[in-house]
């Protein structure tokens, strides 16, 4: 199950790379909130998910 630990981590990281680059491009705040939530959820998933199974 460690695969998919570091896949939601990485995910998380990509997103998280994604609201910065929105940001800094002005885009509009919905979406960046959009992708801010999903950044999270991907990083706490995965955190959890390594907590739990470690």
């Amino acid at each position: 199950m460690n695969g998919l630990n570091t896949i939601l981590i990485l995910v998380g990281l990509f997103l998280i790379g994604g609201v910065i680059s929105f940001v800094k491009q002005g885009l509009p705040k919905s979406l960046i909130a959009l992708l801010s939530v999903a950044a999270a959820m991907c990083l706490v998933a995965g955190v959890l998910r390594l907590d739990y199974w470690n």
